[in-house]
Formats: structure tokens, C-alpha cells, sequence
């Protein structure tokens, strides 16, 4: 199945290719963007996660994205849509994440390419909520989540990490595509 790319003013949201592997492992072993996860990522760990992205787009028809930059082509991050992967209290469910270069951080890149995924996953997709998740002391990143309209539930343990990892506590944003519309809607008046 042909993944489908979206367009913004500055970015395009498009399928991976091979040619994304090295910025994207690159960025993945980078101690600061990988600071909120459990460890940075190795060169196969990185293609692995690449292999996973690329298999949920041939799975389901859509997915998180390669973001490039349009004016320069260059691979910034990913952004997109994701079922999530184990079970607790929200799931299913369906997440937005996102991740970028350091060096592409506060130029507004994650809101632009993250309303774009949001916007395709109600009006095209028809999802009728999406979340989103981190850890309390990622603040940049639930910020966004409230930038984007996402309102905050309740806190959760992350199942996939031990009991004692540092880690474990997440908080949860989600938003529901009434909301999203209706969010819309005023950000167009």
C-alpha cells in the first residue's frame, strides 16, 4: 500500500526512504533528543524503528511520516499517527508523536508538521479521538500536546517499562475530532 504525503507551508510529511537512514539514526543516538526515553538508539536499533514505521503505513495506510524540509529537502524528524502498542486503561487508541533533530527545535516545525497529522487523522481517517504521551518532565512536548488543542487525562504507568524505571509515570493528552473541529474552526474566524 502507497503511503499517502501531506504538504504545509514549510514542510512535507512523505514516506521513508532509504536515503533517511543515517539523519535518522543520527538523530535516534543523540543523547539530548533521547533524553525523555530509555536509552539513544544504535545504528540497527534506529533502521528497526525505521522498518517498524514503514511496515504500520503497509499495515494500516497510514503512519509517522519522514518530515522534510521543503525548501531544502533535508530530514528533520518524524511525525504521525501510530496505534499504540500495548494495553492500559486509554487503549486502543491511536497517538501522535513526533520526534526532530535537535538542531530544528523551536522553529515551530513539530506544531506545523503535528496540526497536519491531527487534521488527517479526523478529516481523512475519520479517528474519533487521537492521544498522545510522555513523561512528566517533558515539558516541551506537553506543551505542544496543549498547543494542539490536546487536553490532559489521567497519569499512567507505561507498561512496557519496569516498575522502578524512572520512566514509567506518563502523562496522557488526548483530543477528540469534535474538539478538533471545533478548535479549527476558531483558529479559521
Amino acid at each position: 500500500m502507497n503511503a499517502i504525503s501531506l504538504e504545509t507551508p514549510r514542510l512535507r510529511l512523505r514516506p521513508w526512504q532509504e536515503s533517511d537512514q543515517e539523519a535518522f539514526a543520527a538523530m535516534n543516538a543523540d543523547p539530548e533528543v533521547m533524553l525523555h526515553f530509555p536509552a539513544p538508539l544504535n545504528r540497527t536499533e534506529s533502521g528497526g524503528l525505521m522498518d517498524r514505521f514503514v511496515n504500520h503505513f503497509e499495515t494500516h495506510g497510514w503512519g509517522r511520516w519522514a518530515v522534510e524540509e521543503r525548501e531544502t529537502g533535508k530530514l528533520l524528524g518524524f511525525c504521525g499517527l501510530a496505534t499504540v502498542p500495548f494495553q492500559t486503561t486509554f487503549t486502543p487508541a491511536v497517538e501522535i508523536g513526533w520526534r526532530f533533530a535537535r538542531e530544528y527545535w523551536g522553529k515551530g516545525y513539530a506544531f506545523e508538521a503535528a496540526q497536519a497529522a491531527l487534521r488527517d487523522g479526523f478529516e481523512r481517517l475519520h479517528l474519533p479521538e487521537i492521544v498522545s504521551f510522555t513523561v512528566p518532565a517533558n515539558v516541551r512536548s506537553y506543551r505542544l500536546m496543549q498547543r494542539l488543542g490536546m487536553q490532559p487525562g489521567n497519569n499512567f504507568e507505561h507498561p512496557k517499562l519496569a516498575v522502578c524505571h524512572p520512566l514509567r509515570e506518563h502523562v496522557l493528552y488526548r483530543i477528540t475530532r469534535s474538539q478538533f473541529e471545533k478548535d479549527w474552526a476558531d483558529q479559521v474566524h
